[in-house]
């Protein structure tokens, strides 16, 4: 028969605020979107484009694409979040919240737009280029 595991009140107190941390982490980069929306919206769409990942024929369409993004991303809810970035989850072991929706965004909505014509790399370096630029920017 097998052993059943039970954590002590300690371990109990250590797991949640493990969660806890992780949950403030998620909520203040959340936050902290709409202060810096244009200038993130901008430095992720010029890098894509600068890395060769994203060949678009209007970077400002593509900016745009990715402000709403953004925009969206701060009214969506738990759930919608957690749907967008199901098939991405596993890319990194820990990825930022706002990167992994945003690769999946990228991955899934810009290759469908008029304006692009081809994305390029993988995942990980698509994930990575726009990690970079949210790292510059949020907490």
């Amino acid at each position: 028969m097998a052993k059943v595991f039970r954590p002590s009140t300690r371990e109990s107190s250590i797991l949640s605020k493990i969660e806890s941390s992780k949950e403030y982490a998620r909520r203040r980069s959340l936050n902290a979107i709409p202060d810096c929306i244009e200038a993130l919206s901008n430095a992720i769409a010029m890098k894509l484009v600068e890395e060769r990942l994203v060949e678009t024929t209007n970077k400002n369409g593509l900016e745009e694409q990715v402000q709403g993004c953004l925009d969206k991303l701060t009214r969506a809810d738990d759930f919608d979040i957690d749907y967008l970035i199901a098939p991405y989850r596993n890319l990194i072991p820990h990825p930022h919240v706002v990167s992994i929706y945003v690769t999946a965004f990228v991955l899934e909505k810009v290759i469908d737009h008029k304006d692009t014509v081809d994305i390029y790399g993988s995942d990980e370096e698509i994930y990575t280029c726009i990690n970079t630029q949210v790292k510059k920017h949020l907490p």
